[in-house]
């Protein structure tokens, strides 16, 4: 049996780049624990203070197949080119749409070994599109 994994980005603004990526992926927002109506309520009952609610995001595949993804706020930049990035294949008709929702386009791909377009989400990490 596979393991269960989720993937974790760095984050300047955690909320805004799980919504950037939740609509990459058709993800959605994941819910709030049972027996909570909003992450706001979560936080209160939890003595979360105000200002760290947004610390952290995370998605969820509305069918269940995909991994989690948690975004975290961290207080330094991106600094260097991820050694890890995600490939999605939306297609490459896709591009026009996430450059849309904030990302941007790097430079495209075409070869024997195939054809992609590199791009960068909006806080800088690298992804490919084909």
């Amino acid at each position: 049996m596979a393991t269960e994994i989720q993937i974790s980005f760095d984050a300047n603004d955690p909320p805004k780049l799980a919504g950037f990526w939740a609509q990459a992926l058709g993800y959605v927002q994941q819910p709030p624990p049972p027996g909570f109506a909003t992450w706001e309520e979560f936080a209160v009952k939890n003595n979360i203070p105000f200002d760290s609610v947004d610390d952290y995001a995370a998605i969820i595949d509305p069918d269940g197949r995909g991994p989690r993804f948690l975004f975290q706020r961290v207080p330094e930049g991106k600094t260097a080119k991820n050694r890890v990035h995600l490939d999605i294949r939306p297609g490459l008709d896709a591009v026009a749409r996430l450059v849309s929702l904030g990302a941007t386009r790097v430079r495209e791909h075409n070869d024997q070994t195939g054809h992609w377009v590199v791009m960068l989400d909006p806080e800088g990490n690298e992804f490919c599109v084909s």
